[in-house]
Parts: C-alpha cells; sequence; structure tokens
C-alpha cells in the first residue's frame, strides 16, 4: 500500500517513474539540509507545459490548448520570521531577496530574482500576503525546450507563498496571472498567459483569453495513453539566446494589424476585416504582419476544432488539424527560423527529420515560441522506439523525450514519510 507521498509522486510522474523521483526529492531534502539545517520543510512542485494549438494567439486575446507534463521544479521549502526570500537553485547562485523592496530592480532583469520579486509584488498588489521563506530547488524541465522552465518557476514561488502565507485560497488562474506580471513586469520579457496557466492550473486545459483579467479555462477529460500515440518533444540544442526581440516582433506585428482598427488585440476585429483592407496593411505594416494576422485567425478555429476532437475522440482528426498547425506556423507565423540568424535552422531540419521518420503517419509541429529549441510530435507507439533512435541519429542521446500529460499544476506534495 502507497502512502500519500510515494501515491502523489505516482499521480505527477507514473509508477515506473516512482523510485527515481523518490531518490530525486530525497536528494533535494539532503541537499537543502546541507543549506539551512534540520528545520522542518514542505515539499512543491509546478510542471512544465506543452502546447498543443494556439501558437502565438494567447498574447492577442486568442484561444489555447495545452497540457502539464511530468518534468517539473520541485522546492524543499520552510518558511521563516523575516521578510527574505532565500532561494538556492541547483546549478546556480543563491538569490537573496528583500521584500521590504518590492520595486522592479533593473540590475535583476532577466535573472529568477526578477521573477521571485516580481511574484511577491504581485501578489501585494493584489492584496494577497507575503513573506520570508528559505528553499532549495532542482528542475528537469529542459531550459530553452519550449516546456517554459521559467512559467514552472513563477508558478512555484507563487505556489509556495499561496500555502505558506495565504492557506491556499489564490486560485490557480490568479497565480497564473500573477506569474505573467512578475515576467513581463519585473523579468522584462513580454511573454503571453498561456505558460504560467498551463502549469498552474494543470491537466489538458482549453484556455480562451477573451477576457484576459478573466479567461476562460475548460479541463479536457481525454485519456492520451487510449490514442495509441505517444507525445514527443525533440530538443534540436538551438539557442534562445538573443531572441527575445524576434519573439517580441509577433505580438507587435499582431497588434499593429489591430491598432488600424483603432483594436488592441486581433481578437477584437476578424479575418474578413483585415482580407477586406489587405493593400492597405500590407503598405502600412509590411507583409509579414499581415501573414502573422492570418495565422492568429486560422489557428484561432483550429484551437476549437482541437478541442472537439479530443473531447469525441476523433485522434485521427486531430493529428491532422496539428499538421495544419504546424503549417500554418511554418508559413504564416514565421517562427521556425530567426531572419537575423538564417544560417542556423535546427528547427526546420529537425521537422524535416520528424515528419520522414513518420513516414505520413502521426503529425509534427513546432513547439512552443519558436525560433530554436523544440519540435513537438505525436508518434504512434507501433514506431516509437525506431522514432527516438532516429531523431537522435541527427540531435543526440536523450534529445527526444517522451512525456506524460500531468493531471494537476502546482501543488504540495506531501512529506516524505
Amino acid at each position: 500500500m502507497y502512502n500519500d507521498f510515494e501515491s502523489m509522486l505516482i499521480k505527477l510522474y507514473g509508477e515506473e517513474n516512482l523510485d527515481n523521483q523518490k531518490q530525486r526529492y530525497d536528494d533535494a531534502i539532503e541537499n537543502f539540509r546541507s543549506l539551512y539545517g534540520n528545520s522542518d520543510y514542505l515539499l512543491f512542485s509546478a510542471p512544465g507545459r506543452t502546447e498543443i494549438g494556439g501558437n502565438h494567439t494567447d498574447h492577442n486575446l486568442g484561444k489555447v490548448l495545452a497540457a502539464s507534463v511530468n518534468l517539473d521544479i520541485i522546492a524543499v521549502v520552510a518558511p521563516t520570521s523575516d521578510m527574505t526570500i532565500t532561494v538556492k537553485s541547483e546549478g546556480f547562485d543563491v538569490d537573496v531577496i528583500n521584500l521590504d523592496n518590492l520595486d522592479v530592480v533593473e540590475d535583476e532583469v532577466n535573472s529568477s530574482a526578477a521573477l521571485i520579486r516580481g511574484i511577491a509584488a504581485g501578489l501585494a498588489k493584489e492584496g494577497y500576503n507575503i513573506g520570508g521563506f528559505n528553499a532549495y530547488t532542482t528542475s528537469d524541465v529542459l531550459k530553452g525546450s519550449g516546456l517554459s522552465s521559467s512559467a514552472a518557476f513563477e508558478v512555484l514561488i507563487g505556489t509556495v507563498l499561496n500555502h505558506l502565507y495565504n492557506n491556499e485560497k489564490i486560485p490557480a488562474p490568479k497565480i497564473a496571472q500573477i506569474s505573467q506580471y512578475a515576467e513581463n513586469v519585473y523579468f522584462g520579457k513580454p511573454s503571453g498567459l498561456m505558460d504560467q496557466m498551463a502549469s498552474s492550473v494543470g491537466g489538458f486545459i482549453a484556455i480562451d483569453f477573451a477576457q484576459p483579467d478573466n479567461p476562460t479555462i475548460e479541463k479536457i477529460d481525454y485519456d492520451f495513453d487510449s490514442s495509441g500515440h505517444s507525445l514527443c518533444i525533440i530538443d534540436t540544442k538551438g539557442d534562445h539566446a538573443d531572441l527575445t526581440d524576434e519573439y517580441a516582433l509577433i505580438p507587435s506585428d499582431m497588434k499593429a494589424i489591430a491598432s488600424y482598427f483603432s483594436c488592441e488585440a486581433l481578437r477584437k476585429i476578424n479575418r474578413a476585416d483585415v482580407l477586406l483592407n489587405i493593400d492597405k496593411l500590407r503598405k502600412n505594416f509590411g507583409d509579414r504582419a499581415v501573414l502573422r494576422a492570418l495565422h492568429f485567425f486560422d489557428e484561432n478555429d483550429r484551437v476549437t476544432r482541437l478541442q472537439y476532437e479530443l473531447q469525441v475522440d476523433d485522434f485521427d482528426a486531430f493529428l491532422a488539424t496539428i499538421k495544419e498547425s504546424g503549417d500554418s506556423s511554418y508559413k504564416l507565423l514565421q517562427n521556425i527560423y530567426a531572419v537575423t540568424d538564417y544560417d542556423n535552422q535546427s528547427i526546420s531540419l529537425a521537422l524535416y527529420i520528424v515528419e520522414s521518420s513518420l513516414q505520413g503517419r502521426g503529425a509534427s509541429r513546432i513547439h512552443g515560441g519558436g525560433f530554436a529549441g523544440t519540435v513537438q510530435a505525436f508518434v504512434p507507439n507501433s514506431m516509437l522506439a525506431h522514432f527516438k533512435i532516429n531523431v537522435e541519429k541527427f540531435f543526440g542521446c536523450n534529445s527526444c523525450h517522451i512525456l506524460r500529460i500531468r493531471p494537476v499544476g502546482g501543488v504540495r506534495v506531501p512529506q516524505v514519510n
């Protein structure tokens, strides 16, 4: 009979990973004690996420389909009596944040310290309680993978503060919104809300951001294991460094088209508006902005279809829609490679290799923000072993990650018995 700790690990990672995860938590606890002594502790986890559909739609009030995955960041935590948060993340320098100062600190921009301070500031701004704690964290969410390690870290900090100082009264969507605020304002990255929402809420979720302060969230009860396919994320080893401007241009291009119609986001207009005014829009904003706007409208429709296809268990139609999404990202959204670095096209190469390996079956598409990083593939289980071998010939050992869909978002994990 499993105890509460082991039962939670099985829920988060699968029974086949129980022993490895128990050792991982034991190691984290040992590292925590070496830093902070043998004080009482609490355990927390926040997952990475995979985007199923809705590539670059969230920042223009669109729809997305996403899911949390079994790669996560875990934290061993003890509250303190002062207003200082101290976080030592494995492989990184320690962050020490004095919560008496909740202003943006310019020297912290693009750092984990900025995210911690930003989460605390966002909570305080919303009227929630904050306070100090000591933490040790370790992550198996691949950096630059499109699985959003930054969102997992943000949600983790928010989940800790929610438990320690707010009696877990902060709703998961609110933690996601505060996490986005920290990333936008304190970290300095103009991200949308999908990453944080998928990590915080968990499971398969369809999100409609038409009302960004109160997004509509619908959990989808779908047993992905029954599809006969596996979800693979292929790490092309591309470098996201210096690509912030490329990411920022996507919402900027889309919002420029919306602004022509005196609207702040494309969700406020429709495809017909763009097509009827296409000559003026091309002249004022260029072809790329127009193409990205058309991608938005088509991709928004695809999210609705993907959600329905899962709900009625039409997986063949689901795969066809995934292929359409990938095709649109390549041709219209144009986030497969950076035009400022066209010699490096690891995503383009990976898509070719993946599609060749699938031999017309399954589906593949860009994963995450794009320009570098990862490709998503839905692979028939009968082809999985050969597929993994073939892909790793090109991108190296352990470049093909076979993932599980995790049923919950940011959580406190019961203590080790």
